[in-house]
């Protein structure tokens, strides 16, 4: 999760995330590039004369103006291409969950077992103790194996939602009349931390979700104990 005067993206829980981390920072190299050949040229023109008998017409230049942005749109376009469509595909996952957005709370079912559903509701402040974080621990909190490919499904009961896990790379709207569907893999054990992060109403950041990420055979104990 993100910390108190953390000024980059929360460290990447799936490995979309820690492509898109990559991605992010290739692209905001090439932005520092620009920027300061940019600046560099405008210093320069602030500084020296602005006469030259070579500015009347100039076809090298402008071929060159021209031709670099496109080269430069080429290195960004392939890895941005490339990562989305990584992000939609959705390769034999190992089980469904699905996710119903409330006014303001969350539903989940597990598809593939029978009668798995419950309802994640936010802690009230006043039941928080040290363990828990203030308005992102929930009662009933997701369990998910880890590295398993999990198939999200996400729709709404009343209005709009936005079912977002920032560490794993993952917003999926939650509309009513539809299912948005999404993937995801988590990579490392943990609890990672997620919000609303459609406008959905009064008590729009009091529904928190709180997914914790646990080995397979602890994902079976944790089933079959609520079978029982």
């Amino acid at each position: 999760m993100t910390t108190w005067l953390n000024m980059s993206l929360q460290d990447g829980a799936s490995p979309i995330m820690e492509q898109m981390i990559f991605f992010h920072d290739h692209t905001l190299m090439i932005m520092l590039m620009i920027i300061t050949t940019v600046m560099y040229m405008m210093t320069t023109l602030l500084w020296n004369k602005h006469t030259s008998r070579f500015m009347l017409e100039g076809q090298l230049i402008e071929t060159t103006w021209t031709i670099a942005p496109a080269i430069i749109l080429v290195f960004i376009a392939m890895p941005s291409l490339r990562l989305l469509y990584l992000m939609d595909e959705i390769h034999n996952p190992a089980m469904t969950l699905k996710a119903v957005g409330h006014q303001w709370y969350w539903s989940y079912e597990y598809s593939d077992f029978t009668k798995l559903e419950f309802d994640s509701y936010m802690i009230p402040q006043e039941e928080n103790q040290m363990s828990t974080f203030r308005l992102l621990d929930t009662d009933n909190r997701i369990v998910l194996p880890m590295n398993s490919p999990i198939r999200m499904v996400v729709t709404a009961a009343d209005v709009l939602h936005s079912w977002t896990i920032p560490s794993l790379g993952v917003k999926t709207d939650a509309t009513p009349g539809r299912l948005n569907q999404t993937s995801f893999s988590i990579n490392h054990p943990g609890v990672l931390y997620g919000q609303c992060s459609e406008i959905c109403g009064a008590n729009h950041s009091f529904m928190p979700i709180t997914i914790e990420s646990v080995s397979a055979n602890h994902f079976i104990n944790w089933v079959s104990s609520l079978s029982e």
